[in-house]
């Protein structure tokens, strides 16, 4: 995760996080969106992490992340410039729209509530209003009239209906004056929960037939009519709706000239009550029973990890397979089962927010190949050393007691206990990510003791100072490899189920991941000593070595008796 400066205010989180994602009506002059985003990039502190232009709809959705006060000073200069290369008297495309930024949502993402990225927008909603004559309506979390929360409701008559809709006193705006600004049009501007924009593709071209199969799935679903066709009203006279099957889910259909087929639009508002594997499901369901196919789908946008790994999982299990793969395979498996590479390539490392932002140089020894790691390990350099080899063994050995899940999950006639082996396989997964994290982590610490070694120890200050600093970093040292024997310990009991449950043509690599993990427990005990040895918290130390030679003993004893279980199965 990226720290970016923070602005000089005491009670904002300095490592606060939020994510804007301007729409812009221009999905189809490269040099346009240029204009606009190098406005965005030319503000310190933020990151634009996706531009997704589509010509069609001749939109462009852009998403940029930085603290709070960065990433609005971007925004109010990306809808300036917006305003001025684009010309909404020319403007037309499949999306509803009704401004040159048509809306500009800001979404908190860390340190920071719903309530103070609310306060932001109508900040930046005030300013856009102010500065540059464009009409700007609030909506969400950032609504100040309940009627505005849905942005449906705000561009309802698009731009088309702008000049008269704002006429109407209960449509004026919340910031800037109800003069219509022929050029621009207005803006929309809120704080909003995580919005994924979803595409399904369908095997037909009629935009009717995609509209219903949007008016099943979609929230709002489709007005009741009686058998003449008429709509059928309730007491007040108001249209009786029938519910779609999806909550949290706005959708329509629409016909995309550049693909060649008819689409069901979709913007997914609560991923947790509805996430995307459920909405493509319900297409599924609904284009089948109209004699229709989906055939793949498309992502607007960026998406949390999250969203793939839990689709992932869902079609692994429909495929009554273990889920306990790696964070890639599930998305490999989410992209094909979404058909999310059908119309264009799909690279999760450009579509996914967490690898757009991972500091790829925090984790240099765990993205290096075997050959590279054994060689920067074999150099004359002190580290990577006994610490961070004790680690990635302990990894080596629970993702062998994993494979043994995977394998025993697949065994033929063990159906019945896929769910086990699965829930075994997800353990051993997180716990093999914890200790190849701890890799890197033992090197950063001993670095952090040579830094402290080479401060300055001139005057009482400095010797104070690095007094304190080697303090520091001594204790991260010990606690490092003190982790190490905690993970890799815990992945012992996996190893002694899969020797004892797991399928037996794979007993031996359980008993080969115990002996992994027993040196891993054993080498990362040795660290701790040497490191503990002269440190002068001595109440510390004796705790730690407690704690130390405890587990060390235990694991002796877990090993050996998985050893015993492997043995007495492969005689």
């Amino acid at each position: 995760m990226y720290n970016f400066a923070p602005p000089n205010e005491n009670k904002m989180n300095q490592f606060a996080l939020i994510e804007c994602v301007p729409n812009f009506s221009e999905g189809q002059d490269k040099t346009k969106i240029k204009q606009i985003t190098d406005e965005i990039e030319k503000i310190d502190g933020v990151r634009l992490l996706d531009v997704d232009p589509g010509k069609a709809t001749n939109r462009t959705v852009v998403t940029f992340v930085g603290h709070p006060e960065a990433v609005i000073e971007a925004a109010f200069w990306a809808i300036k410039k917006a305003s001025e290369v684009i010309e909404m008297t020319k403007h037309t495309g499949k999306h509803p729209r009704m401004g040159a930024t048509d809306v500009c949502p800001l979404i908190p993402v860390s340190g920071i509530s719903m309530a103070e990225t609310s306060e932001y927008a109508h900040k930046l909603g005030k300013r856009v209003g102010e500065e540059i004559n464009i009409p700007v309506f609030m909506y969400e979390s950032s609504a100040i009239i309940p009627e505005r929360q849905n942005l449906a409701n705000i561009r309802a008559g698009e731009y088309e209906g702008l000049a008269s809709k704002l006429k109407d006193p209960s449509w004026y705006p919340d910031y800037g004056t109800n003069i219509f600004n022929v050029s621009s049009g207005a803006t929309v501007i809120g704080a909003r929960d995580f919005l994924v924009a979803y595409n399904v593709n369908l095997n037909t071209t009629s935009v009717r037939r995609a509209n219903s199969v949007a008016f099943d799935v979609r929230e709002n679903g489709r007005i009741k009519a009686d058998d003449k066709g008429r709509n059928i009203l309730d007491s007040d006279g108001i249209p009786v709706r029938i519910p779609g099957k999806c909550k949290y889910v706005k959708a329509i259909g629409w016909y995309i000239d550049e693909y060649g087929i008819a689409q069901i639009s979709m913007n997914l508002t609560n991923i947790n009550e509805t996430p995307l594997h459920i909405a493509f499901d319900a297409c599924c369901t609904s284009a089948g029973k109209r004699g229709m196919r989906v055939t793949g789908s498309e992502l607007v946008g960026l998406v949390p990890k999250s969203v793939l790994i839990d689709a992932g999982k869902y079609f692994l299990k429909k495929q009554k397979r273990s889920v306990g793969v790696s964070d890639l395979e599930l998305i490999h498996i989410a992209i094909k089962s979404l058909g999310l590479d059908e119309l264009t390539p799909f690279d999760p490392f450009k579509k996914v927010i967490e690898y757009l932002l991972e500091d790829k140089t925090a984790k240099p020894l765990v993205q290096k190949s075997l050959i590279s790691f054994a060689n920067e390990t074999a150099s004359e350099s002190p580290a990577p050393g006994g610490g961070s080899i004790s680690a990635y063994v302990g990894a080596l050995g629970v993702s062998l007691g994993t494979m043994v899940a995977n394998l025993s999950a697949q065994k033929s006639g063990w159906e019945d206990k896929i769910d086990f082996f699965s829930s075994k396989a997800e353990e051993g997964q997180q716990l093999k990510n914890d200790l190849l994290d701890l890799v890197d982590a033992d090197t950063i610490a001993f670095n952090k003791i040579m830094d402290a070694l080479k401060m300055p120890k001139v005057s009482a200050s400095e010797k104070d100072a690095r007094k304190l600093a080697l303090h520091h970093a001594t204790i991260g040292a010990i606690n490092i490899p003190l982790e190490v024997m905690k993970v890799a310990f815990k992945s012992m009991e996996i190893l002694r189920e899969m020797a004892e449950k797991g399928n037996p043509s794979s007993v031996s690599d359980a008993g080969v991941g115990a002996l992994c993990v027993r040196t891993a427990i054993e080498g990362a005990a040795l660290n701790v000593r040497i490191n503990c040895s002269g440190f002068d918290d001595k109440a510390f130390v004796a705790d730690v070595l407690t704690k130390a030679e405890d587990m060390l003993n235990r694991a002796k004893v877990a090993e050996r008796e998985i050893i015993a279980m492997v043995e007495k199965l492969i005689v």
